[in-house]
């Protein structure tokens, strides 16, 4: 009889405690904090000519690379923290130095043009302007003969010769 009392309400007891135990308790703003960040309104802002470029049609090892110009609208210095590609075929060059306001700078963008076919590629800009992150895309498509040789000079048949 025992057995039958102590095992339900110990269940019971079990339960109650885990499902205490997900709430959590509301949190209160600090007293002395302010209710919202209020943006700047003497950053830095990233203007473009351009965001996007497209190369059309080029052939396999031409140059295949833009500037994409740019210029610091805002009122403060425009420093460019990052400019990370898409993947390892693009690569962006951009200015280390902090642009002036009301200066222009270039970020040059280059496409290993040894891939033959279609390609989409973007840069994305990180700087404290407040309109970052800004994308910028190329895309085009490279002709040329394409590789039917996985290992040049080899036989890749599969058989031996």
């Amino acid at each position: 009889m025992i057995k039958k009392t102590i095992l339900p309400f110990g269940f019971l007891l079990c339960l109650g405690i885990v499902s205490f135990g997900q709430t959590t308790p509301p949190t209160s703003p600090a007293p002395n904090a302010p209710s919202a960040v209020k943006p700047n309104p003497n950053a830095p802002e990233l203007t473009f000519e351009e965001t996007s470029f497209d190369f059309a049609t080029l052939q396999k090892g031409d140059e295949c690379s833009h500037e994409f110009k740019f210029k610091n609208t805002g009122k403060e210095p425009l420093i460019l923290s990052n400019c990370q590609a898409s993947c390892g075929c693009t690569t962006p060059s951009c200015p280390k130095e902090p642009i002036a306001a009301g200066a222009s700078g270039i970020i040059k963008v280059k496409y290993d043009s040894n891939r033959v076919g279609v390609f989409s590629k973007t840069v994305t800009v990180t700087s404290n302007a407040k309109n970052s992150p800004v994308t910028l895309s190329i895309k085009g498509k490279i002709d040329g003969p394409a590789q039917d040789e996985a290992f040049p000079g080899k036989n890749n048949s599969g058989m031996g010769q």
